[in-house]
């Protein structure tokens, strides 16, 4: 059974005074969606096993009033991967960002057969742990250093109930990287968030 949400928990935001999808991003609160404290790791968030599971939630009726948040941005995809994935990382610039490289010969994602050399890694699951709770979230993994994309990933664990990661990719020249990112917003935990905190 998926999770239902009450008329008051959704897109909020006259969409006469909406000018941009970000706004509208900005707009949509849900509550529970980032819970801290005793809710940390319980509700209908706490694992992203992948996009539509996580927007199935929602009332149809958002679906079709908001379809830059219901739908992938063009030239973005998500796969699913079990370890060892089978892709070469390399740093876009020192610090900052991940594409694939190369494929394993063999591999995973060879096998799987969507990702190509080049394609951006824009969204990766990762692992929060505090105390005895865990989520797993999707994250907006273009901000991110080679050795933090790779401890995400890691961090995909059985122990956690993964027998995946799953990562979001943009193609370049297939995609708008400025509506990818304004897309990826969606996932960006807010400040105050127990994602926010370092352990």
């Amino acid at each position: 059974n998926k999770p239902s949400f009450s008329n008051n928990r959704r897109i909020v935001g006259d969409v006469k005074t909406i000018a941009s999808s970000s706004t509208i991003l900005n707009s949509f609160s849900v509550p529970g969606m980032w819970p801290g404290g005793n809710k940390f790791g319980k509700g209908p968030f706490r694992f992203y096993s992948g996009f539509k599971d996580w927007m199935g939630v929602f009332p149809e009726e958002d679906a079709a009033a908001y379809p830059e948040i219901f739908n992938l941005p063009k030239g973005v995809y998500e796969i699913s991967l079990a370890s060892p994935l089978g892709i070469i990382f390399e740093e876009i610039e020192i610090g900052k960002g991940v594409f694939v490289q190369d494929l394993v010969e063999g591999g995973a994602a060879e096998r799987q057969g969507k990702i190509q050399k080049g394609d951006i890694l824009v969204g990766v699951t990762g692992i929060k742990v505090i105390g005895a709770k865990w989520e797993r979230r999707l994250l907006p993994a273009r901000p991110f250093s080679f050795d933090t994309a790779v401890g995400a990933i890691s961090s995909n664990e059985g122990k956690w109930g993964c027998q995946d990661t799953v990562l979001m990719f943009e193609r370049p020249g297939e995609a708008d990287s400025a509506k990818t990112d304004e897309f990826m917003l969606f996932f960006n935990p807010p400040g105050d968030s127990p994602w926010r905190q370092t352990q």
